[in-house]
């Protein structure tokens, strides 16, 4: 489904992905993983169009989205949950769904999506009156992730849908995850809790600097010893050992 073929990004002068290669195929989870800066958000940010390569191919069902605007790439079915989440906060939850459901399709669909939406999320249905400024974080990115399936994503890229959420709320987003890939949704997920994204992931490519390091099935990559020390607290599991 997605093919990144030699992608070299700048942020002016900065270099910031460094000939990055990968591909996705249809009805995968695949994650990315690596620390702060490592380049995960800015490869979705190009995938999404939001900033363009400079270098190299992103192919999406063989069609080049390299040039294209960030519009024209959700035309295409490829849609982004950002980093932290970014509702708009004075529309109530139902008008923050309309928006995403409305763009390309009839009010047949639209429905259809809404009722899909608010089965997998039943609070968005009982907060649909309720501005997206006074949900908790937990709801905000309930909303998040809703609004981009209302947008019916062939690929769903999804941007550290933990972060500020406490450990119960990450467990239920991530059990959301789990069922939309069991309806055979495609994700390319970028996410710091290393642990849940490899439980959820079939393949994970690790990135550092720009520079993907690793990869592989994501049952062998979290018995890697590279991986265990840098994201699954290896350092820290034999310190509380000594």
């Amino acid at each position: 489904m997605l093919k990144i073929d030699g992608v070299h990004t700048f942020y002016g002068n900065v270099h910031a992905l460094k000939g990055i290669s990968l591909h996705v195929e249809e009805g995968e989870v695949v994650s990315l993983i690596g620390a702060n800066g490592a380049g995960k958000t800015t490869l979705l940010k190009t995938v999404s169009g939001l900033i363009h390569p400079a270098k190299g191919e992103i192919l999406f069902r063989g069609e080049n989205l390299g040039r294209l605007p960030a519009h024209e790439v959700v035309l295409r079915g490829v849609i982004q949950v950002p980093e932290g989440r970014r509702i708009f906060p004075e529309f109530t939850v139902a008008e923050n769904l309309r928006l995403a459901g409305l763009f390309k399709r009839g009010r047949q669909d639209y429905q259809n999506n809404l009722h899909r939406v608010e089965a997998i999320f039943p609070i968005l249905k009982q907060r649909e009156n309720q501005l997206g400024s006074t949900l908790s974080g937990g709801e905000q990115q309930m909303l998040a992730i809703g609004r981009a399936l209302m947008a019916r994503p062939h690929l769903l890229l999804l941007d550290e849908p933990s972060l500020g959420l406490s450990p119960t709320i990450i467990d239920h987003v991530f059990d959301i995850l789990t069922e939309l890939k069991k309806q055979g949704l495609t994700l390319l997920l970028v996410e710091q809790n290393a642990k849940k994204a490899l439980q959820l992931s079939d393949r994970t490519y690790v990135l550092e600097t720009g520079t993907l390091v690793l990869e592989g099935d994501s049952r062998q990559i979290v018995d890697d010893p590279r991986v265990k020390e840098a994201y699954l607290g290896g350092a820290a599991t034999r310190r509380a050992n000594n």
